[in-house]
């Protein structure tokens, strides 16, 4: 038999879950996943442009939107593969991701530059 004050510390595996192994590869899916989501934000940069906002405000709304984005897109990426591949797998494919790029975004520019 169990005693309740033994219990007492434990949180509930549904209230309370920890997320510390999906936060590194959140914030990498995150990043890596920014550049693929700026067609849709320039979208919304021009609809936001249009509008009746002062500019301040356009730009307050185009970060958020932007950072919350990327963070919800983070957050299935890195849920679909931890749970696919496990925790530590989906952030070192995360940072992978998110290395390839950069280094993608610097070729496209030393390309355009004509280096």
């Amino acid at each position: 038999m169990v005693d309740a004050r033994e219990n007492r510390g434990a949180p509930l595996p549904l209230t309370s879950p920890d997320w510390s192994p999906f936060l590194p590869g959140i914030a990498l899916w995150a990043l890596a996943l920014y550049l693929p989501l700026s067609g849709p934000l320039a979208r919304l940069e021009e609809a936001l442009a249009a509008g009746p906002l002062p500019a301040a405000a356009q730009q307050v709304a185009l970060v958020v939107s932007s950072l919350l984005l990327a963070l919800a897109i983070g957050v299935l990426a890195d849920l679909a593969l931890s749970w696919a591949l496990g925790p530590d797998w989906a952030s070192s494919l995360g940072l992978i991701a998110a290395g390839w790029g950069l280094f993608t975004a610097l070729a496209s520019r030393a390309r355009e530059g004509g280096e």
